[in-house]
């Protein structure tokens, strides 16, 4: 008797703006490279669409707003939990809120893995600092309180390190750089650091985030650096790398979270680098690349379709070459 072959199984969340546009470009790319590859890919897709920052503002005041970013955020967060204890590897999300949706990278210890260039992996650091935490109101006042701990660094050090010698095997990474806000945190952050270095026995250079900035623009790429970033310095300086490093455009790129917390390891969020682009919501203009190259990891790395990312880029260039525009 055959073997009955289960079918491979991918999540799917959609927020307002252009997300459910992009929903429908990555369930017709997914569906189409699987049958390509013989394969057919069960696509499950959460029952509630997120709102972008810009459908909530539309909601009321800041207590609704409140309530709808952590009900977002809670809806999620379940969403995610049962993909991962039903098997799934992979969900494909398009934008929402960031409030909410760092609410659940910080729940489920989340890590933002970019390789910028050959020669530079950028792992951003999504489970702690200041993009995380929570918000207390008080009259015409909001307090957000953040938490760093020994723990999550070690853990976020190691998982970087990993996937460093899994992108440059038998050499790993020439340096290790680490750019955070630590002098901020009264000498703890920097002595966590020398512990896990010790501990991993690698050397770190942990650095002021304009020291990076600066050295950078000084000195640029030296070798094969693992750039393990604070999430607020991550995100501001992920354009200025592509653009400098990478000769690439935010808007043509896709990233991949991957959640380092136990209940939910093995389980990796994608993304597009872009927004929610809610001023283009229902026009049909917006740029669909970042999506297809989305569609195009999850094939190959989750669903069983080897080669289907080189693919996409041979048809991607093709077009451009025909002179038609950006696809």
């Amino acid at each position: 008797m055959g073997t009955h072959r289960a079918r491979p199984a991918v999540g799917l969340a959609v927020g307002r703006g252009t997300g459910p546009e992009l929903a429908d470009v990555f369930t017709t790319a997914l569906t189409t490279i699987g049958r390509l590859f013989s394969t057919e890919i069960d696509i499950r897709r959460s029952p509630r669409t997120y709102h972008s920052y810009f459908s909530l503002k539309a909601q009321g005041g800041t207590e609704e707003i409140r309530r709808l970013t952590h009900a977002d955020a809670d809806h999620y967060e379940q969403f995610c939990r049962v993909q991962a204890r039903a098997g799934v590897t992979a969900v494909f999300r398009t934008a929402m809120n960031a409030q909410s949706l760092y609410l659940v990278r910080q729940r489920l210890r989340a890590v933002k893995v970019d390789p910028v260039t050959p020669s530079l992996l950028m792992v951003r650091d999504e489970a702690q600092g200041f993009y995380t935490g929570e918000n207390r109101h008080g009259p015409a006042t909001v307090t957000r309180t953040t938490v760093f701990s020994r723990e999550i660094t070690g853990k976020v050090v190691e998982f970087a390190l990993r996937r460093a010698r899994e992108q440059w095997p038998g050499t790993g990474p020439d340096r290790i750089v680490l750019a955070y806000k630590f002098h901020l945190l009264d000498g703890a952050f920097g002595a966590w650091v020398a512990e896990i270095a010790q501990r991993l026995g690698v050397q770190v250079e942990l650095c002021q985030p304009d020291t990076v900035n600066r050295n950078l623009i000084e000195h640029g790429l030296t070798g094969r650096t693992l750039l393990v970033a604070g999430n607020e310095w991550g995100d501001v300086m992920h354009v200025v790398l592509l653009d400098r490093f990478g000769g690439a455009r935010q808007e043509d790129r896709c990233s991949e979270n991957v959640h380092l917390h136990p209940e939910v390891a093995g389980l990796v969020e994608y993304q597009t680098v872009h927004g929610s682009a809610d001023d283009l919501a229902g026009t049909g203009r917006v740029n669909p690349t970042a999506t297809l190259r989305a569609s195009a990891a999850v094939a190959q790395r989750h669903a069983g379709c080897p080669g289907a990312v080189a693919a996409l880029d041979r048809a991607l260039r093709a077009v451009r070459d025909r002179g038609v525009g950006t696809p």
